[in-house]
């Protein structure tokens, strides 16, 4: 008996094993008309980029406080880890909300899964490699029909129709924290709540981590001059990509970020502390260890 032949209580995944370059051809079309329209609109599974998140409460004219709230529920990227953001479907429902019989009513600020259907995006970071590659794999769901339109075109043309070199760019920062997390599994620790709620705050609440930007807390610790910090405070993806840098310096400690003499002292008070604690509890435990020989 083959594994194959085995009864799997799992249905099969829509997504083709293999994976594929950006020169594959591929053969899709989505169309109005199409007797699957909407299909997979009507049931969703949608996580959100930060970039996402930045379009959408643009379009909606809600801050992203507002929008979390009301248009998205977290989850859980790994077991106590760092956090992704779903886009939440109707209530006592599995459908979009801004699915209508039209089609998308926010479809030029749509999600960026939203863009790639029926092509999935795989990242990919290597330890010993300094950012990810981009792979991508077929997704081919029975409901839809799109496969079978007679348009032929590689998965790169497909990217550059939908808009997605620009959405991939404007993310790549995050999907790098991502995975620089994945990679370093148990060598960087389990994070602190605080690192959960940082995380969250400033890739997902914008402009609750604009406030944090502005506050005269981050002013004293942080030595960021005015006319470059005057111009990330008004720009929503300049102060994207100024808050993954701000991760990658209090996570992972890749300093690009100037702070200022008091606050570096203190800091190096509390790693010195925090040193000295571990090296205290590991002498207790080879005590305790010691004594039951």
């Amino acid at each position: 008996m083959t594994i194959a032949s085995i009864d799997s209580p799992f249905p099969p995944s829509p997504v083709q094993p293999t994976v594929l370059d950006g020169g594959r051809t591929i053969q899709f079309r989505c169309r109005k008309g199409i007797a699957c329209w909407n299909a997979c609109c009507s049931n969703i599974d949608i996580s959100l980029t930060p970039y996402d998140i930045v379009r959408l409460k643009r379009r909606l004219s809600l801050s992203s406080t507002e929008f979390l709230q009301h248009y998205t529920v977290p989850y859980e990227m790994e077991k106590d880890g760092i956090a992704g953001v779903k886009l939440k479907s109707v209530d006592s429902g599995t459908a979009c909300r801004f699915m209508t019989p039209e089609g998308c009513s926010v479809y030029a600020h749509r999600p960026t899964a939203c863009r790639y259907y029926p092509v999935a995006l795989l990242s990919m970071r290597k330890q010993d490699e300094p950012t990810d590659s981009s792979a991508y794999a077929l997704v081919k769901e029975t409901h839809c029909l799109g496969h079978q339109e007679p348009r032929r075109l590689t998965i790169d043309e497909y990217r550059a129709e939908q808009g997605l070199p620009e959405y991939d760019e404007l993310a790549r920062g995050w999907r790098q924290l991502i995975l620089k997390k994945k990679s370093s599994g148990p060598t960087v620790g389990k994070p602190s709540r605080r690192s959960l709620e940082l995380f969250f705050m400033t890739c997902y609440d914008l402009d609750r981590f604009r406030a944090f930007v502005a506050s005269d807390g981050f002013g004293a610790v942080y030595d960021v001059p005015a006319t470059e910090l005057g111009s990330i405070l008004r720009d929503d993806v300049a102060l994207m990509q100024f808050g993954f840098r701000f991760l990658r310096q209090v996570l992972f400690g890749e300093s690009s970020i100037a702070m200022r003499e008091p606050a570096v002292e203190e800091r190096r008070a509390r790693l010195a502390e925090k040193q000295r604690g571990l090296e205290q509890e590991g002498a207790d435990r080879t005590t305790r260890e010691e004594d039951f020989e």
